[in-house]
């Protein structure tokens, strides 16, 4: 029996959305990660996509539809320019706390020794190609491939 026990040592986070909420989580749980030394890759499926694009990682937005931690009414989300001033809010309120821009704080994580990986079934869906993602990103791999990159002990896969 290892003396490690229950010892995080690697965290495989899936990013599958693009709103600023889901993508600035999913960044800062592999930044806090690496900063506690343990290993963190970053699987970017479906629209989790956006946030490695390079046409699309600065124009994320704020989902206010459908978010019950906006606490307003889905009818009032749906208003046009709602999501367009939540996320002017939001951008303005990280802005306070000096949180980094989408591109800045994926050249930290890259930085830090954050692997970031592309779903290959999500860019064929979508038609991207690895000449569209941010030049950090490692590689496009299968899920079967992120899977044996999850193999051993102390191993957490995290969805977002």
């Amino acid at each position: 029996m290892s003396n490690e026990n229950g010892k995080i040592k690697k965290m495989m986070i899936i990013l599958s959305k693009a709103t600023i909420e889901n993508v600035y989580a999913a960044f800062v749980l592999a930044n806090g990660a690496r900063m506690e030394g343990i290993e963190a890759e970053l699987f970017c499926t479906f629209f989790g996509l956006e946030a490695i694009h390079t046409k699309k990682l600065e124009h994320l937005h704020v989902a206010t539809v459908g978010n019950p931690a906006m606490h307003i009414p889905t009818m009032v989300g749906g208003l046009p320019g709602m999501e367009a001033f939540a996320t002017h809010m939001m951008k303005k309120e990280m802005d306070k706390i000096d949180m980094p821009d989408v591109k800045e704080f994926l050249e930290i994580l890259v930085a830090s020794g954050v692997k970031i990986w592309a779903c290959k079934l999500a860019m064929d869906m979508f038609h991207f190609k690895k000449e569209d993602l941010y030049e950090g990103v490692e590689a496009v791999i299968t899920v079967g491939d992120f899977y044996h990159r999850a193999e051993g002990e102390g191993v957490h896969l995290l969805f977002i």
